[in-house]
């Protein structure tokens, strides 16, 4: 019985049915060594030389692994299919051929499936390969880079600001997006302007409400209306004459879905619909892959297997019906510059399980798979279809224009079942329903009303917000947005507020020294 090393016990028990009495699968319990918190640690002069020691916490089960490896000389890594999980499975192939339960004769072999099903693991188990040293090497060199600005810079930090906890690679350059928005924030003067509304009602006595766009011929931008007086004469303009449609015109508008999930679309998707944490969501996923029911949930791809496409487009029709399925599966690519993309987007492992039928009670993982499901079968679903209709109402004399906007959903495609969310709500005029309107007839004043407004600041960051920043900026990667986001709150550095990320004093004075 060959020996399989996974991560977690949750993987492990889920791969074990998969494969039966012919293997004996064990856990690693994550990584099994690490760097000492010590200097000497990694040694520039002795070409970047680093010395590993096994974790206190990770000696039972490297016994465990060895004492396996009695009873059978054949050992098969198989944890996860990313960069840190090809670092563990070289760590315990350099481990226990130190500790010598891997032989000369010891078969070693390493296989990655990127979804825990039964048809993924067994072609995995088909497709063995060794351990990908240019893989660990970038591992290496990130870990050593890690080390020596972390513990260089570090203890620099301890003289010269008693209290302040550490610096590193990316939590430094995160705090410092949050310094500097915070820093906008406090210099920022607000502005004051009016808009003047109309609640005007069609013959038929139907109401709709428009908004002055032009007054005594001029187009009015967004400060013309300066104060209370002003806007009280353009209320003053409206009320003393009638008005009456001057034109109506319909567009013909289409919506396309937003592409499947990867890492940190799911974050933010999870952060904006749940207020669930960056680090929440991905344990939550970790959790769903595990028991096989997604794929693999660190990511930066966002394509889907030509298999799992028409899994979707059979889901969506079988569902849903025929006119919701495209002429042409629809095809995803990846906008960032430095994505990997070594796997596929987030997607259910099975189309047809329901959110509904999924046998599990945990509320989070349920409405996390809700959301991975929609998302999916949403990227591969008709367009909407719409009409979007712009009323010009107006006075004989030209004066005043009021402008009314609304849209009709003559189809509702992908809608009908997803609609990614805002990270800051915005009011959208277009939005709203029109009565019937024609050109000519009378339009008929039931309210009008001049309303104040200040301009607001940039928003504080959000986790969502926050992880979406660090992308376009190509800081980090997807995995680690969750660890970053929770380390700068646990030093105290950020307070997290009503969802909203904020800079403590010490923080910012971390991001001043440094």
């Amino acid at each position: 019985m060959p020996v399989v090393v996974v991560e977690s016990p949750a993987k492990a028990k889920t791969i074990n049915k998969y494969l039966g009495n012919d293997y004996t699968v064990l856990a690693s319990y994550g990584h099994v060594r690490d760097l000492p918190p010590k200097d000497g640690s990694v040694d520039p002069d002795n070409g970047f030389e680093m010395l590993w020691e096994v974790a206190s916490s990770s000696k039972k089960h490297m016994k465990a692994i060895a004492d396996a490896l009695k009873e059978d000389n054949a050992l098969i890594l198989a944890t996860d299919p990313d960069r840190e999980g090809e670092a563990i499975s070289w760590h315990l192939q350099e481990a226990l051929t130190a500790r010598k339960s891997i032989k000369k004769d010891t078969p070693v072999s390493r296989v990655t499936f990127n979804a825990i099903t039964k048809s993924a693991v067994t072609e995995a188990m088909a497709n063995a390969r060794q351990v990908d040293m240019p893989l660990v090497e970038a591992y290496l060199a990130r870990r050593a880079l890690d080390y020596l600005v972390g513990f260089n810079l570090s203890p620099v930090l301890w003289r010269k600001l008693p209290g302040a906890k550490s610096a590193g690679r990316v939590q430094s350059v995160c705090l410092r997006i949050l310094t500097e928005r915070e820093m906008e924030i406090e210099a920022f003067r607000n502005r004051e302007y009016w808009s003047v509304k109309a609640v005007l009602a069609s013959p038929r006595g139907q109401e709709y409400e428009a908004r002055l766009v032009s007054l005594a011929g001029k187009k009015l931008d967004k400060y013309d209306l300066e104060n209370q007086t002003q806007a009280e004469m353009a209320e003053q303009a409206i009320t003393s004459r009638d008005l009456k449609v001057q034109s109506v015109e319909a567009k013909p508008a289409s919506r396309n879905p937003s592409a499947p999930f990867m890492t940190s679309t799911l974050q933010q998707e999870a952060s904006r619909k749940f207020g669930m944490g960056a680090r929440a969501a991905m344990s939550t996923a970790q959790r769903l892959y595990e028991a096989g029911y997604i794929t693999y949930m660190r990511t930066d791809g966002i394509d889907m297997a030509p298999e799992a496409v028409a899994a979707a487009r059979d889901a969506i029709k079988g569902f849903y019906g025929a006119d919701y399925v495209p002429a042409k599966p629809r095809i995803y690519k990846n906008k960032a510059k430095n994505a990997q993309e070594a796997h596929e987007c987030v997607r259910p492992t099975d189309m047809t399980i329901k959110p509904d039928d999924l046998p599990v009670t945990d509320v989070d993982q349920r409405k996390l798979y809700d959301l991975i499901w929609k998302r999916t079968l949403a990227s591969q679903m008709e367009g909407a279809r719409l009409e979007r209709t712009t009323v010009e109402i107006g006075s004989e004399d030209g004066q005043v224009t009021l402008r009314a906007s609304g849209q009709v959903v003559l189809f509702d495609g992908f809608l009908k079942i997803y609609e990614e969310g805002r990270d800051d709500v915005v009011v959208d005029d277009d939005d709203k329903r029109l009565p019937q309107l024609s050109q000519g007839e009378p339009a008929d004043k039931r309210i009008v009303k001049p309303e104040q407004h200040f301009t607001q600041p940039p928003p504080r960051y959000t986790e969502a917000t926050l992880v979406k920043r660090m992308e376009e900026l190509g800081i980090g990667r997807p995995s680690t947005y969750a660890s970053i986001v929770t380390t700068i709150q646990d030093r105290e550095y950020v307070r997290k507020d009503r969802n909203r990320l904020i800079p403590e004093d010490k923080g910012r004075l971390v991001i001043a020294f440094l």
